[in-house]
């Protein structure tokens, strides 16, 4: 820690602003990484738990308990999909045979899915740029580093490689920390982009297994 703030007091102006820049990136990625994770690990349990309660609340048709449930579950992405396309079936309560009421549904769980996809990339796209800008910011600051030691060292009356060891020792300081705040946020972001691609393809299936069930509804009331 020592050697760091010794590090620390020798860096140039611009090479400080480069860390401190650095370590406000670092800082925002961790916090995503974490509400992210949380986020998702609770959809995902939520969604767990919801689905064979509300496959069993359908099946015996009472879609006001299923509603109900869907309420339960806000921070499941499928209890979503389930309670837009519920809600929208049920405000057709008087023309549950006719198409437009399930193209209404339809429509309803559409957006349920796009906003549902929003929510899941939230902060993803932050997490993509740091991971790809900040070995470049952290590269800017050792290139002016060194720069910064060859102008020493030509000023200066010693010469050769140790006039210049430490000052490049210092500038790849940089480069380290910019390597390090990039690699984890590259990590994460596609460890969360393929979870939100799961979570899609698990909205869609909802969304249609439920547009079956109405269909299937509007079957038995013709046949009836």
């Amino acid at each position: 820690m020592g050697s760091f703030m010794e590090m620390w007091e020798q860096m140039g102006l611009i090479a400080k602003l480069v860390v401190i820049g650095l370590a406000i990136m670092s800082v925002w990625s961790i916090g995503v990484m974490f509400e992210r994770y949380f986020t998702y690990r609770k959809a995902r349990k939520q969604s767990q738990e919801f689905a064979p309660a509300v496959a069993e609340v359908l099946g015996r048709g009472n879609l006001e308990e299923a509603i109900e449930l869907a309420e339960q579950y806000s921070k499941s992405h499928l209890a979503r999909v389930v309670h837009a396309g519920l809600l929208e079936y049920k405000s057709h309560a008087d023309k549950v045979t006719s198409e437009l009421a399930i193209e209404s549904v339809s429509r309803a769980i559409q957006r349920a899915t796009a906003v549902g996809v929003e929510d899941f990339k939230r902060g993803l796209n932050g997490l993509a740029t740091i991971g790809a800008t900040a070995p470049f910011i952290g590269l800017f600051g050792t290139t002016v580093g060194v720069i910064n030691a060859f102008a020493g060292m030509s000023s200066g009356q010693e010469t050769g490689l140790a006039a210049v060891a430490g000052g490049i020792s210092e500038a790849l300081v940089a480069t380290a920390i910019g390597l390090f705040v990039a690699v984890p946020a590259v990590w994460m972001y596609n460890s969360f982009t393929s979870q939100t691609e799961s979570y899609i393809v698990e909205m869609d299936n909802s969304g249609s297994e439920l547009i079956d069930y109405f269909l299937r509804r509007r079957s038995e009331k013709n046949a009836s």
